[in-house]
């Protein structure tokens, strides 16, 4: 356990910092030494757009949230079945690194709530714990006997995917087919209020410093807008 508490700690730093220190270094440095910037390709503009990419587009667009498809990344079919349900995934080809998608719009659900406030016969749950009890619940359908290692996202990563609140699940997984037999996941879920909600999970076999990097390299593929 102290040793996956180390892990996610250098993860949530990587994802955090580890672009920042890029751009300050390249201020710092002369131009012919400027680390290259990571670019992505914006999926729209994709002449090859898949109707699995343009149906989760839209489910983006309905949140109030951006796209962009990562450098070095292939889609593949999402899990979407009675066990699991994804809207979008990637992998990064020889690197045994995969991302699960899901993202849902709250407005309606906000509408809906916001109506029944002054009937306590009505009243809904507030959708914008939705984020939680939807991370929670994976987190612990992925983990089984395991229990998952989890953490408030700090403001700081928040600001940069324009999220109100955020949790963390570092998960070590059972060797399931559900999983495609990985050993181990970090789940990302982010909250915009009154909004929509984003849930990543990032698969691999190992845990090292390789792992925290595959995930940087996606990390600014999605956000909500401001």
């Amino acid at each position: 356990m102290k040793q996956f508490k180390q892990i996610l700690l250098t993860g949530i730093w990587m994802f955090a910092f580890v672009p920042a220190l890029f751009a300050q270094s390249g201020k710092e440095h002369k131009a012919s030494l400027k680390p290259r910037k990571v670019k992505f390709a914006s999926a729209p503009q994709n002449p090859a757009v898949s109707q699995q990419l343009k149906n989760f587009l839209q489910l983006v667009a309905d949140a109030n949230a951006t796209f962009s498809f990562p450098k070095g990344f292939k889609e593949i079919k999402a899990p979407n079945n009675e066990d699991v349900s994804f809207d979008y995934a990637l992998e990064m080809p020889g690197k045994d690194f995969e991302i699960w998608l899901q993202v849902r719009s709250q407005k309606e659900n906000w509408a809906a709530y916001e109506k029944t406030l002054n009937d306590k016969a009505k009243q809904q749950a507030n959708p914008d714990s939705l984020y939680y009890e939807i991370g929670k619940a994976q987190a612990l359908a992925f983990a089984g006997d395991n229990e998952p290692l989890e953490r408030v996202l700090p403001p700081s990563i928040m600001e940069r995917y324009n999220a109100d609140a955020g949790r963390s699940f570092m998960i070590n997984l059972p060797d399931e087919k559900i999983t495609k037999h990985y050993r181990y996941a970090l789940l990302i879920t982010l909250q915009k209020f009154h909004t929509g909600t984003i849930m990543a999970v990032c698969f691999s076999n190992q845990k090292g410093p390789e792992f925290f990097r595959n995930i940087v390299g996606a990390s600014n593929c999605i956000k909500f807008k401001p």
